[in-house]
């Protein structure tokens, strides 16, 4: 079981030290890196796909929107990590201490939501860039999406420096693709500049308004952000503080400058390559490939396919690191990366097979611009909290926000939730005047949802007035009791598993150590020959008659010297069955040995001590 810490990312937790002397400039290399794995949510294929849209249906004209989401999402990103650096707190930890079991509950489905919605807009685009590169069908393609969750697992036991160089890899690959196809397409400048002049936001142009900024201003990215700058152990006193505030605002200009300068390429490139051609209805990214084939060649498509590959794996890195975040901060639940990283794919696998084989592949883009709005629509519960917590001298101290940062903050949210409050207003109003308004699932949803998250926005704006912030120790344990070590416990009885290999001496030794000869010892073996699962206790083939004559060695050992000893023998799965014995012998104490194999050899050869644990209700000790 990992340990219980109150560490954000504890594998990674501090890693690389910033406490030694070093240049200027090396030091700034140094803090270089949580950004830009931030930023790679801001190109991720949900962006390319409303960007696309965008450019097709409108022209220059939204690329204020894009510059506008960008300096919101600097702004709320320089809070995320200023709430991480001074407090060593990531949001979901801050969340929990703050507000009630009830309200944590609430926000932590909506962020999973969100790291849902992140996760099929990867995956879709992955599939689609597969689909482009090799003519895989999209539906393999997508299935074979779920095979990138060993990644992370390889690169987070790399170290944090690692996936930051890899992501960085990526990034360069889709930034050096559309620098290319800019000078393809040789976009009109004029009208490029006249696109970042503020215009009016309503039907088609505020659905893809609000795709756009949920696709920029991403709210799973605030928890990432503000985890990721714990990776770097600091100097915990003012000045050490201030300097790492300020390396980290600069790694935040970098990285989502970088970012813009990709979403605006997208977007110059459809409104160049599709709207100046008349070709307003381009929603998708595969429709997009094709008709750049049609009109620029073979270049411009094949590096657009790569970045598109790109951009799916590395979000879908930064998408599993966020969903590691909000489930350990919210829940204080901390569960293996790659079985945490098994569900966020298949949360995101099946609204994306159900799409292709229900209503087709032309479907798809749809979804991702849907994924993107449902984006949109989580940013008030995390931009909130976030603004509260940085804004109070309670919590923050000296680092708490000015003024200045403040109403700029809050006046960040009223846009974001504003524009969303519109956006549910009208689409509301449409479903209430199409052929679905009979549908007393979706009616259902409305009614109930709807009252519900108003309630949940309105309770954490009001939550300082509500009760006062607190600046405790976020702990991820019950209150500290003292210890009564007078009296030591005696096992009377102990069981002890083999299974006849080199670690069987050191774990019988540990347990008689422990018992000595007053106690009981169980050896216990399960024989898991194909016979013995279809048998059980009735098979008598070769290898439970080997496995009988090694285990009565073992106690007639024991017994010549003075120890009280007998064997169990089990059958069939080894977990089940060690509990079963454990159970009807009432044993006190459990004395296993581990083979020490994790990761991939945890699924192939199997995992049972972790297996063990959740059956039993006894002490285990596990002996390697």
């Amino acid at each position: 079981m990992a340990e219980l810490t109150d560490k954000s990312l504890s594998e990674v937790h501090g890693s690389v030290d910033m406490t030694k002397p070093r240049s200027r400039f090396k030091t700034f290399f140094a803090f270089i890196g949580p950004a830009y794995l931030v930023s790679v949510g801001y190109m991720d294929p949900g962006n390319w796909a409303t960007d696309i849209a965008g450019g097709s249906q409108f022209g220059y004209s939204l690329l204020w929107v894009l510059l506008l989401s960008n300096l919101v999402a600097l702004l709320l990103q320089s809070l995320a990590a200023r709430l991480g650096i001074v407090k060593g707190w990531d949001l979901a930890q801050a969340s929990r201490q703050q507000y009630p079991q009830w309200v944590n509950g609430s926000l932590y489905f909506l962020a999973e939501i969100a790291i849902a919605a992140t996760d099929l807009a990867e995956i879709i685009g992955m599939a689609i860039g597969l689909n482009l590169l090799f003519k895989l069908p999209l539906l393999y393609g997508v299935l074979i999406t779920v095979f990138d969750t060993f990644l992370l697992l390889f690169l987070i036991n790399k170290g944090i420096r690692k996936i930051e160089l890899f992501i960085v890899g990526l990034v360069s690959i889709i930034a050096i693709s559309f620098l290319t196809e800019m000078f393809i397409v040789n976009p009109d400048m004029g009208e490029v500049a006249h696109g970042f002049i503020p215009g009016s936001l309503n039907g088609d142009s505020l659905y893809i308004a609000i795709g756009i900024i949920g696709a920029t201003v991403m709210p799973h990215n605030l928890y990432l952000h503000s985890s990721l700058v714990q990776t770097r152990r600091i100097q915990r006193n003012d000045e050490g503080i201030k300097k790492a505030i300020k390396f980290n605002f600069f790694d935040s200009v970098i990285a989502l400058n970088a970012a813009f300068f990709v979403n605006a390429a997208i977007l110059i490139l459809a409104a160049a390559a599709f709207h100046s051609n008349g070709l307003n209805k381009v929603a998708s990214i595969a429709d997009a490939h094709h008709l750049l084939s049609g009109i620029f060649g073979t270049l411009a498509p094949t590096l657009f396919a790569i970045a598109l590959i790109a951009a799916g794996q590395s979000s879908t890195i930064t998408g599993t690191l966020a969903g590691q975040i909000v489930m350990e901060g919210y829940l204080n639940l901390r569960i293996s990366p790659l079985l945490r990283r098994i569900i966020t794919r298949i949360i995101a696998v099946v609204p994306a097979v159900l799409t292709i084989m229900y209503f087709g592949d032309d479907q798809l883009g749809a979804l991702l611009i849907l994924s993107q709005v449902i984006l949109s629509l989580q940013l008030g519960f995390a931009i909130i909290p976030l603004i509260h917590f940085t804004n109070n001298k309670v919590i923050m101290g000296r680092f708490a926000n000015s003024k200045t940062v403040e109403t700029l903050a809050w006046l960040a949210a009223v846009i974001i939730v504003g524009l969303n409050v519109k956006l549910v207003y009208e689409e509301v109003s449409s479903f209430f005047d199409s052929k679905y308004s009979e549908n007393l699932f979706l009616k259902g949803l409305i009614f109930m949802g709807i009252p519900y998250t108003t309630f949940l926005l309105f309770y954490v704006l009001l939550a300082p007035w509500i009760s006062k912030l607190k600046d405790k120790r976020i702990v991820p344990h019950s209150p500290l009791k003292r210890l009564d070590l007078r009296a030591g416990k005696k096992f009377r009885k102990i069981a002890v598993t083999v299974d006849f290999s080199m670690y069987d001496e050191a774990t019988i030794q540990h347990a008689v150590s422990l018992g000595g000869k007053s106690a009981n010892y169980f050896i216990i073996h399960i024989v898991e020959s194909a016979a013995a699962r279809q048998h059980g206790a009735e098979v008598m083939d070769i290898e439970t008659l080997q496995d009988i004559k090694f285990i009565q060695s073992y106690v007639a050992d024991l017994n010549a010297a003075g120890f009280a000893a007998h064997y169990l023998l089990g059958y069939g799965n080894r977990a089940e069955s060690i509990a079963k014995i454990i159970m009807e012998n009432n044993a006190e104490l459990l004395v296993m040995g581990a083979h020490g194999h994790a990761g991939i050899k945890d699924i192939v050869f199997g995992s049972t001590v972790d297996a063990v644990r959740h059956l039993v209700k006894i002490p285990i000790m596990v002996v390697r």
